[in-house]
C-alpha cells in the first residue's frame, strides 16, 4: 500500500497498481500535478514555474507553429494534454502534435484522451528543469511504448533538446525533425539562447528570417 506522503509520490517513480495511480492523480492536492504510468510505476510530477521554463516551452511552441505556417505543414498542438491506455500506461507532455493528415486525429473535448479510441500524437515534447533525468530515462521508455513518432527532451538549464525518433519499440539521436521536415534541432536551441537576452518579437524576427533563407 503506498504511503500518502508527498515527498514519496512527488517527482519520482514509485510502484502502483494502476487503481492506486488513479486514486493518487484523482487527489485534489495533485490538481496541478501531471500523471505518468508504466510498467506498473506511476510518477506524479510537479510542474514547471520558472520563468526559463516558462519561456522555452513558450518560444519552442512559437518556433513549431511559425516553421509550419511557412512550410505549408498542418499540425495541431495540445499543451498538457493527458494520454490514457487504461490499466497500462499514461503520459502527459508538455506539449505534443499531431501533423499533416493526421490532425483529424487529434483529440477534442474536456476529457483524457483515451488510446483505444484515438492515436498517439506524432510528436511529444517534455521540458525538463528539474526532471532531465526521468525524461531522458523511463519516459523515454513511456513514449517508446506509445509508438509516438518523435519524441524532444528541452534541457532548460543547457539550453539544449535532445530529440529522438522511436521506430521497432526504440529510439534512436536524430539532429533535424522527421515528422517536421527541415526543423534542425540547432536553429530552437539558439532560439532558446536568443530568448535569455531579447524579447519575444525579437526572437520571433529572427526566427522568420531563419526558416524563410
Amino acid at each position: 500500500m503506498i504511503q500518502l506522503q508527498p515527498k514519496l509520490l512527488t517527482d519520482t517513480w514509485v510502484t502502483a497498481t494502476w487503481d492506486e495511480y488513479l486514486r493518487i492523480i484523482d487527489d485534489p492536492a495533485y490538481a496541478k500535478a501531471k500523471g505518468y504510468y508504466f510498467d506498473g510505476q506511476m510518477r506524479v510530477e510537479t510542474m514547471g514555474v520558472g520563468p526559463d521554463h516558462a519561456s522555452d516551452n513558450g518560444i519552442i511552441h512559437v518556433a513549431i507553429t511559425l516553421f509550419c505556417a511557412l512550410k505549408g505543414i498542418s499540425i495541431k498542438g495540445l499543451i498538457n494534454c493527458s494520454y490514457r491506455k487504461t490499466g497500462v500506461r499514461e503520459a502527459q507532455p508538455d506539449v505534443s502534435y499531431y501533423v499533416g493528415e493526421r490532425t483529424t486525429l487529434a483529440p477534442q473535448g474536456s476529457s483524457i484522451t483515451n488510446l483505444d479510441e484515438i492515436p498517439a500524437p506524432d510528436l511529444a515534447i517534455e521540458v525538463a528543469d528539474s526532471s532531465l533525468d526521468a525524461d531522458l530515462g523511463k519516459k523515454r521508455l513511456l513514449y517508446e511504448a506509445m509508438a509516438i513518432a518523435e519524441y524532444w527532451v528541452v534541457d532548460v538549464e543547457n539550453a539544449q533538446i535532445i530529440a529522438f525518433q522511436v521506430a521497432s519499440n526504440g529510439s534512436r539521436r536524430i539532429d533535424q525533425s522527421q515528422v517536421l521536415p527541415g526543423l534542425e534541432m540547432a536553429v530552437l536551441c539558439e532560439a532558446m539562447i536568443r530568448r535569455r537576452q531579447l524579447d519575444d518579437s525579437q526572437v520571433v524576427a529572427w526566427l522568420l528570417s531563419t526558416f524563410q533563407s
